[in-house]
């Protein structure tokens, strides 16, 4: 069978560093959650790698997911942080953990920006260059209806940064909202440099308690129509979707809302674009 890999994931640890966002009201995610935790199911599912994607903007938690890494042979990739605001300080960051073959690049959380534009600022796109030039690659929390109009402008300006858009930015519930969010996804997929991500979706359904592959359908083929499996990949988003459902849930009703596609599509976003993507050592 070809690889299987969860292109989105995340860990932390409340003792080692500080996430300002994860406050009481989260429930069951507020508390220490690490990779141990994750190693059965991912043996369960079948899934071999994957990517730990930064949960704080800050350079502790891109230390806690390095060392996880070295600890754990089926971490694939670690998303990490700098500064893309600092350029200078970002260039100089991203030259240390360029050396490091696990480290494929970075996110930041640009939904918790006051500035909804916060991303297409000139500082910000300076960095996005030496991302680029170093061949790693940028997470988009594109969160609709904020962001995601602004991946065409980060597509144009930088057309070698390979860039993934985060949980499809978050298609909205309201149907003229819908058919917006569907013209910018449009749009953002007509640029080869741009991805997305097949994950998070769980969270946004009208009934997060009893959500099935139907209701995750419609998203899926939309991402697929507009982007091809070869510029889609599944991610997990745990233990965020640990909110409205498991992990294998999530898992079982993906896979159940691929199931009308050929092998190679199915492999493709079960794996093989994410492998591509982040350049994932599958061997």
């Amino acid at each position: 069978m070809a690889i299987r890999i969860d292109s989105h994931q995340h860990f932390w640890n409340l003792d080692q560093v500080e996430y300002p966002w994860l406050v009481p009201a989260f429930g069951p995610l507020y508390r220490t959650i690490e990779a141990d935790e994750l190693e059965p199911q991912l043996r369960d599912s079948g899934v071999e790698k994957t990517v730990i994607v930064q949960a704080m903007d800050s350079y502790a938690d891109t230390a806690y997911m390095l060392d996880t890494a070295e600890r754990y042979n089926w971490v694939g990739g670690v998303v990490g942080w700098v500064p893309l605001h600092r350029p200078a300080e970002a260039a100089e960051r991203l030259a240390q953990y360029a050396k490091l073959p696990i480290f494929k690049g970075i996110r930041h959380l640009i939904h918790e920006e006051q500035d909804p534009d916060w991303v297409v600022q000139d500082t910000v796109i300076e960095s996005l260059k030496v991302l680029a030039d170093m061949n790693l690659t940028f997470d988009v929390v594109a969160v609709f209806p904020n962001h995601l109009k602004h991946i065409p402008t980060l597509a144009k300006r930088i057309p070698n940064l390979k860039m993934v858009i985060d949980h499809l930015a978050k298609p909205p519930l309201d149907q003229e909202a819908l058919r917006q969010w569907e013209r910018e996804l449009a749009e953002a997929a007509q640029y080869p440099n741009v991805y997305a991500k097949i994950s998070g979706l769980n969270t946004v359904m009208a009934d997060p308690l009893n959500w099935t592959y139907l209701d995750l359908k419609p998203h899926v083929d939309k991402a697929i129509e507009l982007f091809g499996a070869n510029r889609c990949m599944f991610g997990s988003d745990w233990p965020v979707a640990l909110l409205a459902g498991d992990y294998a849930k999530v898992w079982n009703e993906t896979n159940r809302a691929l199931a009308d596609y050929s092998q190679a599509e199915i492999d493709a976003v079960l794996g093989g674009t994410a492998a591509a993507f982040y350049k994932i050592d599958v061997g």
